[in-house]
């Protein structure tokens, strides 16, 4: 928590910003029932963005920010 990150780092949608809450033991599981898709597993972090967004994250969508800024 608290820590500096890049969110989608190295791509277009590239932003930094600070992670807010670690969603760890809450995020669950996709649900399906049979053939249906009912709904995505929650995302692990959220991130308040340097722009004043937040966005819910997975693991493999940030990574440190070495900047520090």
């Amino acid at each position: 928590m608290n820590s500096r990150v890049l969110v989608h780092p190295g791509t277009d949608r590239e932003k930094r910003g600070v992670i807010v809450e670690d969603f760890a033991d809450t995020a669950g599981k996709a649900v399906e029932i049979g053939e249906h898709h009912i709904a995505d597993a929650a995302r692990r972090w959220a991130v308040a963005l340097d722009d004043g967004g937040l966005e819910f994250v997975d693991d493999g969508d940030l990574t440190a920010d070495g900047e520090g800024n």
